[in-house]
């Protein structure tokens, strides 16, 4: 059963949208409020809205505004998605600088965290603080796309229940009965205005920056040292999609690099650990 049998502020938040510079009509929500700077959240392969866990969404939002939307191309958003992550970038930019946020911080998940590097090297006046969930490095060996096995599962035009359960969380009965419950709240919890669905369009242009953004180059290694800023990089110990060992190679990258890597968890580790991962947020920001 979902934990979500009380009211919950992101399952209640409108999906609202705003016309940026770049003529793509975003998107978004917004969840949370207070003084603290806000955090824009970065989706992960071929997800939209209703991707994000609510339970992680509400408690990061316990004392700050959450930022969640679609960028170009993606579900509700206008436009085409585009087959790079600088694109990407670029396109969330227009969308921060649309809000007139100022100053932000980010949180990336999985695709959405390589957009997120790029936004702390191209535009790094509008960060302050940056979470990298799931991540890995440009240039990295060994990520020029993922195993057949998980791309069979996550890359299809329909995609099951059971093949979501064996990305997304470890195969102890603990992690599955917990993805169990976080399914409840993705496709339970909120029962109208949902986002529409993600394209096929975009499914091959993101997988198409992945490959890209995965061509080994060691050489690319060296720009996330650019990267000023605070860093928090997670993972789960044993994500299939992005191994763990991408996320110590690239926090030992970033200069003054956090990192911590959640126990029996898997690609969704930051929706199964959902309460403890929100607590290492929050303490991270707030320092």
């Amino acid at each position: 059963m979902s934990e979500l049998t009380v009211a919950s502020p992101y399952v209640d938040a409108e999906t609202q949208m705003i016309s940026a510079a770049n003529g793509v009509d975003y998107a978004y929500r917004v969840t949370g409020a207070g003084d603290a700077i806000p955090v824009v959240t970065f989706q992960h392969f071929r997800g939209n809205l209703e991707n994000w866990d609510p339970a992680l969404i509400d408690a990061l939002a316990a004392g700050r505004q959450v930022i969640t939307f679609d960028n170009r191309g993606v579900a509700a958003s206008s436009g085409r998605t585009p087959n790079t992550i600088n694109q990407m970038a670029l396109d969330a930019i227009e969308f921060i600088d649309a809000l007139d946020l100022g100053e932000v911080d980010l949180l990336g998940f999985s695709i959405g965290s390589f957009v997120a590097q790029e936004i702390a090297l191209i535009r790094p006046g509008i960060v302050r603080r940056v979470v990298l969930a799931s991540s890995a490095p440009r240039g990295a060996s060994g990520m020029h796309g993922w195993a057949p096995d998980v791309i069979g599962a996550v890359g299809k035009p329909q995609t099951s229940p059971e093949e979501y359960l064996g990305v997304f969380f470890a195969e102890s009965e603990t992690s599955r009965t917990d993805g169990q419950q976080v399914m409840g709240r993705l496709f339970g919890a909120r029962t109208e205005g949902r986002d529409q669905d993600t394209g096929w369009q975009t499914r091959l242009a993101q997988y198409d920056a992945v490959c890209t953004w995965g061509q080994p180059n060691h050489a690319l290694l060296e720009r996330v040292s650019a990267i000023d800023k605070p860093v928090f990089v997670a993972n789960g110990d044993s994500d299939p999609m992005i191994l763990p060992h991408y996320s110590y190679l690239l926090a030992g990258l970033i200069p003054g690099a956090q990192l911590k890597i959640y126990p029996d968890s898997a690609h969704g580790f930051l929706f199964q650990h959902h309460g403890e991962f929100a607590a290492d947020v929050d303490a991270f920001l707030v320092a």
